[in-house]
């Protein structure tokens, strides 16, 4: 069995996956593993790019995505008449012939990754290249133009890649499904910001900053830099308080709820004993 590992570290946002599908899936008929890919309004393969944070702490973040190849896959469970099947490498492969009228396959998928060819009357999604794969290439095109070896096709049943396997996850939408495109190296939430004096109007150098959960534990500290800013970058889907306290200055808390976005702070003044 096959899984693609995604390495989100190595990741540049080159896009040479995304345009290689294109490349080799646009006007050819793959028959068959899959008609030609529309020119427009389809991504087998689909770089997403996500801007994080905000000024002055901005990240841009890239995620490829492709279809899951799911043990439990849902468009395998409401296809009609043998539309979609897997092949003993695990590849789930909608048959271009047999999935013609089965517009609901489009809508099965929870990561959107099976699109609808009005043209043709099909589905239509990534085959893994498994035209490919059948015939000589070790890889999918996708992993063959990654320059930063981002993207890699493992073999589960080898030891070189079980302990890699092991700290991968697949994607939020596909989770519990059985997905084999894993991801390592998932940058998580972050929390920053710059402590200053307003009475001085300067910043506040090796102040410590303490991050509690939800639950008041400590689960790091850390000291303002040279700029009086701090960043803690490895924070779950959480709410979390913001301890800082530094030598002739009174505490102050803060609260990052974390849930849904990264937390920039604007500057946070702390105020002198002596003010």
């Amino acid at each position: 069995m096959k899984t693609l590992l995604v390495d989100l570290s190595r990741c540049n946002g080159c896009y040479n996956c995304q345009i290689v599908c294109k490349d080799e899936h646009c006007e050819n008929d793959w028959s068959p593993y899959a008609l030609p890919q529309p020119q427009t309004g389809q991504f087998w393969c689909r770089v997403d790019q996500e801007e994080r944070g905000r000024v002055p702490v901005v990240r841009v973040a890239y995620t490829p995505k492709f279809c899951g190849m799911c043990d439990d896959a849902p468009c395998l469970a409401v296809a009609k008449d043998g539309a979609v099947y897997r092949r003993e490498d695990g590849i789930v492969v909608i048959d271009p012939e047999k999935a013609k009228g089965q517009r609901e396959l489009v809508d099965a998928c929870p990561q959107g990754m099976i699109f609808w060819n009005a043209e043709l009357d099909v589905a239509q999604k990534c085959t893994g290249c498994a035209h490919l794969l059948d015939n000589g290439w070790s890889e999918p095109r996708c992993v063959d133009a990654c320059a930063t070896d981002a993207l890699r096709l493992v073999d589960e049943d080898d030891p070189e890649f079980t302990d890699l396997l092991a700290s991968a996850a697949a994607s939020e939408e596909l989770g519990g499904l059985g997905s084999h495109v894993r991801y390592l190296n998932v940058p998580k939430r972050w929390i920053a910001g710059t402590v200053a004096d307003r009475t001085k109007n300067e910043v506040v150098i090796g102040a410590q900053v303490t991050i509690l959960n939800a639950e008041g534990k400590q689960v790091a500290t850390l000291e303002t830099d040279d700029f009086g800013d701090f960043k803690y970058d490895f924070c779950d889907k959480a709410v979390y308080t913001v301890l800082i306290e530094a030598e002739g200055y009174g505490s102050t808390e803060l609260t990052a709820d974390c849930t849904q976005k990264d937390v920039v702070f604007d500057d946070i003044f702390a105020d002198r004993f002596d003010s």
